[in-house]
């Protein structure tokens, strides 16, 4: 009789520390899906509370204002905040949109950079997308070489031998040799660019 006492006591002791445990986890591993957008625990995020707070708030902001924009872009569009830099994927009908939500990105309030992968539909043509990698190389590699400009503050993009220049300049000077450098590449019809200036963004990075 006693060791039927004592195995109940164990059995439920054992479903108490089981129901305990698991209240607990729940407790502390909540996912920063539901919170922060990213899908991995909180508990094991690089970034600080502050900053997935921040992050979270610049989603939202920014999500709400690309539905703006345009409706069909909720399922041909994402976008990503981490640690203030905006990271864009997706496909859109032509250049300009991009262009323009690219645009639409730098404008977020407390961006530090933006990542635009989004690509433009169309049909293949293998000779046309050559000659738009190799003026994409080209520029790509000017621009590193330069000693006035910092190349990682830039994206290219090349479409039909137009070229799409997204990113920062750290002075009026450095935007107009990436301009120069942009319209000395043979074979280019045109050169559009959404350069920003450092003194022109929202929020600059103490």
């Amino acid at each position: 009789m006693i060791i039927v006492c004592n195995l109940k006591k164990t059995i439920n002791l054992t479903a108490l520390l089981l129901i305990f445990s698991i209240i607990l986890s729940s407790c502390m591993g909540v996912g920063s899906r539901g919170l922060f957008g990213t899908g991995v625990s909180v508990a094991l995020d690089p970034r600080s509370v502050g900053t997935q707070i921040d992050d979270s708030i610049m989603q939202k902001n920014l999500t709400a204002r690309i539905l703006l924009l345009d409706r069909k872009y909720f399922l041909s569009v994402k976008s990503k905040v981490l640690d203030g830099r905006i990271f864009l994927t997706g496909k859109v009908e032509n250049p300009e949109n991009k262009l323009q939500l690219t645009k639409l990105a730098w404008e977020t309030e407390g961006v530090r950079s933006v990542r635009n992968d989004i690509k433009i539909k169309e049909e293949f043509n293998f000779k046309q997308s050559a000659k738009d990698v190799l003026i994409t190389s080209q520029l790509r590699t000017a621009l590193i070489l330069s000693k006035y400009i910092k190349a990682t503050n830039y994206q290219i993009d090349t479409y039909k031998s137009k070229i799409y220049v997204y990113g920062i300049a750290l002075t009026s000077d450095e935007k107009n040799k990436v301009l120069e450098e942009a319209k000395q590449i043979s074979d280019v019809k045109e050169v559009i660019a959404s350069i920003l200036l450092v003194e022109n963004l929202r929020i600059q990075k103490n």
